[in-house]
């Protein structure tokens, strides 16, 4: 059976880039348009990986990574940041909360894949 990924992006064309890329190399799509949203997503649909952008309102992405890490049943979900973000600092924030990956926007599919394949084989 394919992996579920739930994306979570203030950007309902990213959401869309993302649901078509990914769909088109074999994995199953949930979508979340921002970290409130994909807190509660993340409970109902229990991804196999979860990808986050960091700027959306409501839950910021490192809030959502953080939120995600406090719930035992996702410490050992994979989690991945796409962000047009691409400081050290933030990067270090990001790892210190939990994330396990980070990806620059805008993102090539074969590199995402590659992403996605080293995270959540």
């Amino acid at each position: 059976m394919s992996k579920l990924i739930l994306t979570v992006d203030d950007s309902a064309s990213m959401r869309m880039l993302l649901k078509t890329s990914l769909t088109a190399q074999g994995y199953r799509i949930e979508s979340a348009n921002d970290g409130e949203h994909g807190l509660e997503r993340m409970h109902e649909v229990k991804p196999d990986l979860l990808i986050t952008d960091i700027n959306m309102p409501k839950m910021d992405g490192f809030e959502l990574i953080e939120a995600v890490r406090g719930v035992p049943q996702f410490k050992g979900t994979p989690i991945l940041v796409l962000s047009t973000e691409f400081s050290d600092e933030k990067k270090q924030r990001a790892r210190s909360a939990g994330a396990t990956g980070w990806i620059t926007k805008p993102f090539e599919a074969t590199k995402l894949g590659a992403a996605i394949r080293r995270v959540c084989p």
